[in-house]
């Protein structure tokens, strides 16, 4: 687009503006960055064709950068150092910002950022923010409603003497405004400055030309259909847009421009039905707060209604108890006077001391029969004793669960809409929450909302958090680690909602996740094990060499093991992670070992991997009933068979039956270095299943070994791509 057209186009822009068909309101809002609310600076385009500051990009990528970092979130311990993941040597921004930056296979750094605009995930690849086109038609709009806004505000000119006069003109060559007399001087005639290209008073300053950000020596003449983008030659001959569909720029530009025009024209000619939709939006405003008023107030009444129920009820439960009360106090009162009667100079036995001094005999008689009865009941009663009534109002606890129950799934009428079901096999929690569910009338639901809220042991009420979902399941991020939450969904259709589903609780793991990949190039026994490309899943491949060494056996001999490690090591701070062991697998170990115990293990495999040698095998041998450590730079679990054993202990039961469990579907390892202790856990209850002091005072190491067939897969992370994933699958 030229300089004059686009001149043309402002000026019918800014017509609309004073017509009043266009508020400069609208037209801000089109030109305000989604990341920093203010109006855009040198905007970047992205892959997903949504406009952001360049400073705000590298923001982005930093903040990325600087959470990748770091164990696993915010809330874990940044000062946890990471082996091989060293820090940058130069300034982040201007790394980020660097032709040709890679991150290394070892260290993979994030790329892939959500857009502030859209909130889908967009990669920028390995040239990062240089392989972005900036976006310099919205530069110039930008620019041109900020002297629309300020046209008082003049332009001054760049070469002039204090004071500077206001500049006429603005040389496009050599980004600079000029006066009239400054102009002359330094583009004279009859010299190639004379020829350059100059415009009206601006301080957006563009190129000619566009240049491709992959091969930056070459014009943009092409434009790719695919990606959406223009491209050079080269990309279309050898680049990534080889097997794309690709056109001309003035093809392309034709054709947008064509639709943007029409789609312009269309939107002006129906002024006036938008404006009867605009006013019959403003009705069903004034109708639905009305409508939501007169809704509050039903709502109210029938909860009087209920309150009205629970006060007579409640007035009716307290009179019972009130008189109950009542009751036993008279009687304690009653049994309470017939003891002090027995007391010395009181009651009774002062009555039948003065009976006693009565010296007619015939007197004494007719008096001390029914005295003694009254005595001997009471020297009875001294006997057994045994109070009158219960103190104890165990019988007038008013039972409220089913009551409960009910008001906790008290809501409107279902109107038709059946209530979501959650997924409990499908959800699952781990450095985030994956819940997934399940509707009968998945099509007649328009959207769903997501509650969740974190559950309080001090039985104090929190308030549910909401999610807006457009599917049946979410990633729920920025949950608090070893802590307890409430999952429940609602569908929506329209204005009417379904009642809640069923809650769903699920148990954080008790530390921030840590992430990393086996290591290849530790102790990694290519001949035994079989790792795949992700590095996150290694097999054993059972004893093909011993078969083919067969010949050469006479004797029976141990197995060795193999092992392999995290590539990434922790000194201090909380850490947890899970794998999954295979079902089928004979014999895996995991658990954590220090560096100088892996050197001992990789130099001498046969002799350390020995079941007997091993304090911790979970093996019946004969050195564990020998030799307890209470705390050793090492600790693994073994489980296999689909079993899992419990290594043995001198504080606990070491019957086979107490130590042999059934293998969890996945296994959690909490690793606490400031405290020094390892614990084992049952991902699918979150239940720690075995804990013990280890040395810490090395560099710590997820560790595992395999013996026979068996095969061990790292949890994945749990985040939106994950989720992804799990649809495609």
């Amino acid at each position: 687009m030229s300089e004059s057209e686009e001149m043309s186009e402002f000026g019918y822009i800014m017509e609309l503006l004073a017509k009043g068909k266009v508020t400069i309101k609208n037209i801000e809002k089109e030109l305000i960055c989604p990341a920093c609310k203010e109006l855009f600076t040198h905007p970047l385009i992205l892959p997903c064709q949504h406009s952001v500051c360049h400073k705000c990009v590298k923001e982005l990528l930093l903040s990325l950068d600087d959470s990748f970092n770091d164990v696993a979130s915010d809330s874990s311990n940044q000062s946890s150092p990471r082996l091989r993941l060293t820090s940058p040597s130069m300034d982040k921004i201007d790394k980020i910002n660097r032709p040709g930056w890679k991150r290394n296979s070892l260290t993979p750094r994030p790329t892939t950022f959500p857009c502030p605009g859209c909130e889908h995930d967009v990669d920028l690849g390995e040239r990062g923010v240089s392989g972005l086109f900036r976006n310099f038609t919205l530069e110039t709009i930008v620019e041109r409603y900020r002297q629309a806004a300020r046209a008082a505000t003049a332009i001054m000119c760049d070469l002039c003497k204090p004071p500077p006069q206001e500049s006429t003109k603005s040389c496009m060559d050599c980004s600079a405004s000029y006066c009239n007399e400054c102009f002359k001087i330094y583009h004279p005639w009859g010299t190639v400055k004379a020829q350059h290209e100059y415009v009206g008073p601006t301080t957006n300053f563009r190129p000619k030309v566009l240049m491709c950000p992959e091969h930056e020596t070459e014009r943009i003449n092409m434009y790719c259909e695919l990606c959406r983008r223009p491209v050079c030659h080269l990309c279309k001959l050898g680049g990534n847009h080889s097997n794309h569909r690709v056109t001309t720029m003035s093809s392309a530009y034709k054709t947008l421009k064509e639709k943007l025009s029409k789609d312009i024209d269309f939107l002006i000619g129906k002024e006036s039905q938008v404006k009867s939709q605009i006013s019959e939006l403003n009705l069903l405003m004034k109708e639905t707060e009305c409508n939501g008023e007169r809704a509050k107030e039903e709502a109210l009444v029938h909860f009087e209604k209920l309150f009205e129920i629970l006060e007579d009820r409640k007035s009716s439960v307290l009179k019972a108890i009130d008189a109950s009360k009542k009751l036993r106090l008279d009687k304690f009162h009653t049994q309470m006077e017939e003891y002090q009667g027995l007391l010395e100079n009181n009651g009774l036995v002062g009555y039948a001391q003065e009976v006693l001094k009565e010296t007619d005999q015939s007197c004494f008689v007719q008096t001390a029969k029914q005295l003694h009865l009254r005595i001997q009941k009471a020297t009875e009663s001294l006997k057994s004793f045994r109070p009158a009534a219960q103190a104890s109002f165990e019988d007038y606890v008013v039972n409220i669960s089913k009551q409960t129950e009910v008001l906790g799934e008290l809501s409107f009428f279902s109107s038709g809409i059946d209530i979501p079901e959650i997924n409990e096999e499908q959800s699952k929690v781990y450095n985030n929450a994956l819940i997934d569910w399940h509707h009968p009338e998945k099509d007649k639901a328009d959207s769903y909302v997501l509650e969740y809220r974190k559950i309080n042991r001090d039985e104090e009420m929190i308030s549910w958090n909401e999610i807006e979902v457009h599917g049946t399941s979410k990633v729920v991020s920025n949950l608090e680690s070893n802590s307890p939450y409430a999952f429940r969904v609602r569908a929506y259709r329209g204005s009417i909602c379904s009642p809640c589903s069923r809650e769903l609780i699920l148990h954080t793991p008790p530390a921030p996740v840590f992430s990393f990949l086996f290591d290849e190039k530790c102790g990694y026994n290519t001949e035994h094990l079989l790792l795949n490309l992700k590095r996150d899943r290694v097999e054993s491949r059972a004893g093909f060499n011993v078969l083919l060494a067969a010949e050469r056996i006479q004797v029976g001999h141990y197995t060795s093991l193999d092992y392999i490690i995290g590539d990434v090591g922790v000194t201090k701070g909380k850490h947890f992670w899970a794998c999954r062991v295979e079902p089928y697998s004979y014999l895996v170990k995991v658990g954590v070992a220090s560096s100088d115990k892996l050197q001992e293990w990789l130099r001498s495999p046969r002799d350390a991997a020995s079941p007997r040698y091993e304090q911790d095998s979970g093996h019946d041998s004969g050195s564990e009933d020998a030799c307890f450590d209470s705390s050793q730079p090492f600790t693994l679990v073994t489980i296999g068979m689909k079993k899992f054993f419990i290594p043995k202990s001198p504080t606990s039961s070491n019957e086979p039956e107490n130590r042999v469990l059934p293998m969890p579907t996945s296994i959690g390892i909490f690793l606490d270095c400031d405290k020094g202790k390892v614990s084992f856990y049952d991902m699918d209850h979150m239940k720690c299943l075995y804990e013990r002091q280890v040395d810490c005072s090395h560099t710590m190491y997820p560790a595992f070994a395999l013996m026979g067939s068996g095969g061990i897969q790292l949890e994945e992370a749990i985040t939106a791509k994950y989720l992804e994933y799990e649809e495609d699958v």
